[in-house]
This record gives structure tokens, sequence and C-alpha cells, in this order.
């Protein structure tokens, strides 16, 4: 009794870890379903890979020319065929199971073309997707009768379009035109574009100038037929591009600029240190804002102007303060006196070049200047 509970319990346990299992299966991906002539499409292309895969292989015996003699050439026989066979759909991405479906239903079909119809039907694509299966049409036909699309052969859809279903079993013939043209056979231009070139066999259609609002005549604003809003009609010249930023002096907010663009306008925020302003820059502001001075024309932080000024004054109070003692020096040296004074020039001109170029020295002239000095007074 013990071992048949035992038992029941290992059976429960594997029905609960099947259970635990199927749980965590992913569901199945969706397989992508390719139309009939589509999945035709991707077989043969699949093929033709293995026939350029193989195309430069040959009998591995050993003695090519007894095996070809006996056996046939490499490139029209069975190991050729056995070898593309194997791969075949395994390199498609989208559409594989659709291939290898294919390849279930074919099988017979391509055998018998490989060794009996490959030199009476060479285009495998259309022995088997058009001919033999009825899947597709050939190119530029359509529907279930593969009747020519419009123009057929030489101007399908004038050229500037495409035939609805063409080279399927599929669709009904009938043109989408590309951009620009329009009509049953694609054969006239669409709204906003004009004739820029035609002759008996081509229709040039070409985009009207932006300018223009109800179609155009030839290129530019001069062929406008109207004008879109933002653009005046010239006599000369056509649709003119309207300046609202002198048209009218309010367009924008007060902290911001007008600048014209192309049948409209944008406004956009002049710098921080304006307040009004004419164009981008702290030098075209119309007044400062609060804590900028104008300066030279620039609108500049009140409290860096401030800066510059107490360096200057501590800088000029320096200059003083040498000169001062120098002269005291003068009284009881004259030697050390001219060699301070010349010191302090040299230092006092040297500073101001620097400060007013904005370059650098090339050395420490204030270390100079300070060892100089030094010297001086040990020499005294």
């Amino acid at each position: 009794m013990q071992d048949c509970s035992n038992c029941y319990l290992i059976v429960l346990l594997v029905i609960l870890g099947e259970i635990l299992a199927i749980g965590n299966l992913e569901p199945p991906k969706n397989i992508e379903k390719l139309p009939p002539c589509r999945t035709c499409k991707v077989f043969v292309e699949s093929f033709k890979k293995g026939l350029e895969r193989t195309s430069k292989f040959k009998f591995e015996g050993g003695d090519t020319a007894w095996e070809e003699e006996k056996l046939g050439s490499y490139q029209t026989s069975e190991v050729r065929f056995v070898e593309i066979h194997e791969k075949l759909c395994s390199e498609v991405q989208d559409g594989k199971e659709s291939c290898y479906n294919l390849l279930e239903e074919y099988e017979e079909t391509l055998e018998e073309w490989w060794f009996k119809k490959q030199n009476s039907h060479p285009d495998l694509y259309q022995y088997l997707c058009v001919d033999t299966y009825n899947v597709c049409c050939p190119d530029f036909h359509y529907g279930k009768d593969c009747r020519p699309c419009p123009g057929f052969p030489d101007k399908v859809c004038n050229n500037n379009g495409k035939c609805k279903g063409a080279g399927t079993r599929k669709g009904n013939g009938k043109c989408h035109c590309d951009k620009g043209y329009t009509g049953d056979y694609c054969d006239s231009c669409s709204k906003n574009h004009y004739e820029s070139y035609k002759d008996e066999k081509t229709l040039l259609c070409s985009a009207c100038h932006e300018a223009c609002l109800e179609g155009c005549t030839k290129a530019g604003p001069a062929g406008c037929t109207q004008c879109k809003p933002g653009w005046f009609k010239d006599e000369e010249k056509g649709c003119l591009d309207v300046n609202e930023c002198v048209v009218s002096k309010s367009m924008c907010s007060p902290l911001q600029f007008c600048i014209n663009t192309d049948g409209s306008y944008q406004c956009l925020d002049c710098d921080r240190s304006c307040a009004g302003c004419t164009g981008d820059g702290p030098d075209m502001c119309i007044n400062c804002a609060n804590g900028y001075v104008k300066k030279d024309n620039f609108c500049i932080d009140s409290s860096e102007e401030n800066r510059k000024t107490f360096a200057s004054l501590s800088r000029y109070l320096t200059y003083l303060g040498l000169c001062i003692a120098t002269c005291i020096i003068f009284n009881k040296s004259t030697y050390v006196a001219a060699i301070v004074g010349s010191c302090v020039a040299v230092y006092i001109t040297v500073s101001e070049y620097t400060l007013n170029s904005g370059i650098l020295p090339k050395a420490d002239i204030e270390k100079q200047v300070s060892d100089q000095v030094m010297k001086a007074f040990s020499t005294n």
C-alpha cells in the first residue's frame, strides 16, 4: 500500500512538472506568410543562390575527366542538384516557412526541370511560377489572365507610374502615378506641377515654385497663377515675399525681434542684456535690461563694469605708490632711484600694453622688475 502511495505521488509530481513546463513555453511567434507569387520568387531566388554557390564545384573522385565521361557534366548532374537541394530555403529571412512548404510541393516539378527541361526552359521563374503553377505573371502583366498593363510594352503607365498587380495574378492593372503626375495613364501633370518637357515619348512634370497657390504655367515665381498668403503679385516678377517685419513693427513681443522668412516670419528672443532689440546680440539692444549698462553701443553687466573700474583705480594707485617710493629713494641714492625708476617705467608700460591689447607677455615682467629692484638695494 505504501508503494502505491509513492507511485501516485511520483505520477502527480510528473504531471505537475509538465503543467509548469507548458506554462513556461513561449507562445509561437507569428510566421510571416507571403503571397503566392512572392513566395515562388523567394523560392526561385534561393535556388539561384544555390547555383551560384556550386558554380565552381566539381566531382571529388580525383579523375574528373573519367567521371565526366561516365557520369556526365557536374554542372547538370544529380550530385549538384542534391547539394543545392540540401540548403534550399535555409538562407531565406522573410518567408522561410512558406519557402519550405513550397519545396515539398514543387519538389517533383523541380527535379523534372533540372533533368529534362533546363535546355528548353532556361528561365526557372518563368517555367515554375508563371507557366506551371500559374501564381505569377510575366513582367508588366497582371490578373488571373495575365493581361498586359496599359501602355505595354514600351510606355507602361506612360513611364510615369506603376501598374497595380504587375507581375502577379492579382491587381486591376490601373496606373498608380508617380508624384507630379495624374490621369488614367499618368499622362498629365498634377496640381502644383507644370510641363517642363514633352515630346512623343516623354512627359516631364516639375513642381511649381513654393509661392504658387493654384498651380503654375512655368518655372519660378513668375509662373504662378495665384500667390500663397505671405506673398504678393508683381506684374513683372510674379509672386514676391512679403516682408512682415517691415510691414508691421508689432509682429513680435517687446522682448523679441522679427526675422523675415519666405512667405512668413519668425520671432526670436532678444539677448538677455536687452530691454527691446532690433536683432541678435548685446550690440542690438534698444535699451539695456536691469543690471546692465550701455558702453560703446554694448549692454554689459553693470557689476562686471564696476569690478573693472575698481581694478583700474587700484592699478593707478599702485603706479602712484611706486612713483612716490622712487622719489623717496631719490633723496637717499640717485643711482638706486634711477634703477628703480627705470623698472617702474618698464612695469607700467608693459602692464598697460598687456591690458589694452589682451596679449600676455612672453616672460614674467613683474618678477623681472622685482629682481632688479632687489639687486639695486643689495648693491647699495
